[in-house]
C-alpha cells in the first residue's frame, strides 16, 4: 500500500468533482479523503495499491462530466495517517 496526494486544478470546483472522485475512489478500494481548497483547487489524499492509485490519477485526469482538468499533480509527500473508506472533507 502507498499514499499520494493529489492537487487538482482548472474547473474543478461546483462541477460535481468531489462527490464524483468519492465514487470513483470507493469503486477501486481506495482510502482517503478529497476537498475543495480556497484557491480553487481540489486536494486528495488517496492510499491503495500502486495500480489502484495509477488508476485513480488516470480518472482524475479525466473529471467528472462538467469539470476541465488542467493539471494533476502527484505528490509523494502524503501523510502517515489516513483515514479507512473514503471521505469528502470541507474546503481549506
Amino acid at each position: 500500500m502507498i499514499s499520494r496526494r493529489l492537487r487538482i486544478t482548472g474547473r474543478v470546483q461546483n462541477v460535481f468533482y468531489r462527490n464524483w472522485f468519492v465514487e470513483q475512489a470507493r469503486s477501486l478500494g481506495l482510502d482517503g479523503w478529497v476537498r475543495n481548497r480556497a484557491d480553487g483547487s481540489v486536494e486528495a489524499l488517496v492510499r491503495g495499491s500502486p495500480g489502484m492509485i495509477d488508476a485513480m490519477v488516470a480518472k482524475a485526469r479525466e473529471g467528472s462530466p462538467a469539470s476541465r482538468v488542467e493539471q494533476v499533480l502527484v505528490l509523494d509527500d502524503a501523510p502517515a495517517e489516513v483515514p479507512n473508506g473514503f471521505a469528502r472533507l470541507p474546503t481549506l
